[in-house]
C-alpha cells in the first residue's frame, strides 16, 4: 500500500484523477485518511477509556448512516483514500453493515483504497465474514492482555474468549488483524513481551500505545500510564528490535522483532510527539470534524449538512475546517490535572 505520509502536495495531486482540488492544510500536508466514529457506545468500559457509568449521547443526536455514508462521500471525492471506521466499538451500532455495504461501493469503483475497522473484537464472529465480502481486507482489534482475570479488570465487563473467538474468526475470514494494546504500567506491563510472542507466532502485527488524556475517569491516568521508551528498554532485553522505514499514514514508528520475523508499533503522544506527518481527521457520530485529536477545535458538519442538500455547500466546510488544522497536539499527562481534553476517547473515535 502507498505510503500517504511521504507525499508532497504536487505528487499527490499529479496521482489524482482531475476534479476537486485535494485537501492541504497550512502545513502542506495532504489529509488522504478521514477515521469515522460511528458511535460513542461500546459493550466494554475500559478503565483508562472511560468511566464505568458512562453517560452516552442520544440516539437522536447521531448522524444517521445515510448522513455518514453522504460526508464519507464528499471526503473520498476530495481525496480522502483510506476510510477507518471507529467508535467506541462500531459493530455496536444498530444495523452498521448498512453503511459498510454502502461504502464499499468506493472500492469497487477504486475512489477508495482501504475500508478498515478498530474494534474490541466482541462482535467479530457475528460480522467476519461480511466484513471480507465487503473489501475489509484488515482491521485492528484492542486487546491489552491474554489473562481471563485482568481482561475483566480491565474492561470491567469483557470475557476474553468472546474476544480471542472474534479474532479467530476475522482471520479465518481471510482478514488481516493486528493487535492494539495500550501500555499499562501495574497491569500488562510484564505480559507485554508475551503478548508480542503470542501475536508474531499467529502472523499479527502488534502496537504499543500510550495513554492519552482524554476524558475524565475514576482513575488517575499518572498511575496506569508507562512511556513506551521504558518499555522498549524492557522489550530489548529480551527481543533484537531493528527500525523499520515502514509507514502505514498512522502515528506509529515500527520495529521488526527478529527472534519472532514480526512487525511491532509504538505510538508516543506524550512521550515522542507523532504530528509532523499527520494526514487524518476524525469525524465525530454526532458529525463533529476534528482536525487533531488533541485540540478542541473542530466544526459543526452536522449542521451544514441538515442546513443544505448541496454537497458543494458540504465540502466548502470540509475545506474551510482543514484550513485550521493545527501542527500537533498538546498532550499533557500530570497528577491532580484535568485530562488534556474532557471529551473521552469513545466520542472523538478511536
Amino acid at each position: 500500500m502507498r505510503d500517504d505520509s511521504s507525499l508532497t502536495p504536487q505528487s499527490f495531486a499529479a496521482g489524482m484523477p482531475s476534479g476537486p482540488a485535494p485537501l492541504i492544510d497550512p502545513f502542506q500536508r495532504a489529509i488522504s485518511y478521514l477515521r469515522i466514529s460511528v458511535t460513542d457506545r461500546c459493550d466494554l468500559r475500559c478503565a483508562y477509556c472511560m468511566s464505568e457509568h458512562m453517560q452516552f449521547l442520544p440516539k437522536r443526536d447521531l448522524l444517521t448512516l445515510e448522513e455518514l455514508d453522504r460526508l464519507c462521500g464528499v471526503f473520498i471525492a476530495r481525496g480522502v483514500r483510506k476510510l477507518r471506521i471507529t467508535g467506541g466499538e462500531p459493530l455496536v451500532r444498530r444495523d452498521i453493515m448498512h453503511l459498510f455495504r454502502r461504502l464499499s461501493r468506493h472500492l469497487d469503483s477504486g475512489a477508495l483504497e482501504e475500508l478498515t475497522l478498530t474494534t474490541n473484537g466482541t462482535q467479530l464472529t457475528r460480522y467476519a465474514d461480511e466484513l471480507a465480502s465487503l473489501g475489509v481486507r484488515r482491521i485492528n482489534v484492542s486487546l491489552d492482555t491474554l489473562d481471563p482475570d485482568k481482561f475483566r479488570d480491565i474492561t470491567r465487563r469483557g470475557d476474553l474468549k468472546v474476544v480471542l473467538d472474534g479474532i479467530a474468526a476475522a482471520r479465518a475470514a481471510g482478514m488481516k488483524v493486528k493487535i492494539n494494546a495500550v501500555a499499562l504500567r501495574d497491569l500488562n506491563a510484564d505480559e507485554i513481551p508475551d503478548m508480542i510472542a503470542w501475536a508474531h507466532g499467529l502472523g499479527m502485527d502488534m502496537t504499543l500505545i500510550e495513554v492519552m488524556p482524554l476524558g475524565e475517569i475514576e482513575a488517575d491516568r499518572t498511575d496506569q500510564f508507562l512511556p513506551l521508551s521504558v518499555a522498549r528498554q524492557r522489550l530489548e532485553s529480551r527481543y533484537t528490535l531493528t527500525p523499520l522505514p515502514d509507514r502505514t499514514g498512522g502515528p506509529a514508528r515500527y520495529v521488526r522483532v527478529e527472534e519472532t520475523g514480526g512487525k511491532l508499533g509504538f505510538i508516543t503522544p506524550l512521550t515522542h510527539n507523532f504530528c509532523e506527518s499527520c494526514n487524518r481527521v476524525r469525524l465525530t457520530c454526532t458529525g463533529q470534524l476534528y482536525m487533531c485529536l488533541g485540540q478542541e477545535d473542530s466544526a459543526d458538519l452536522r449542521g451544514v449538512m441538515r442546513a443544505s442538500p448541496d454537497d458543494a455547500v458540504l465540502a466548502a466546510a470540509v475545506v474551510e475546517a482543514i484550513t485550521r488544522k493545527p501542527k500537533g497536539h498538546d498532550f499533557v499527562i500530570e497528577r491532580q490535572r484535568p485530562a488534556a481534553v474532557p471529551r473521552h476517547m469513545s466520542v472523538t473515535g478511536g
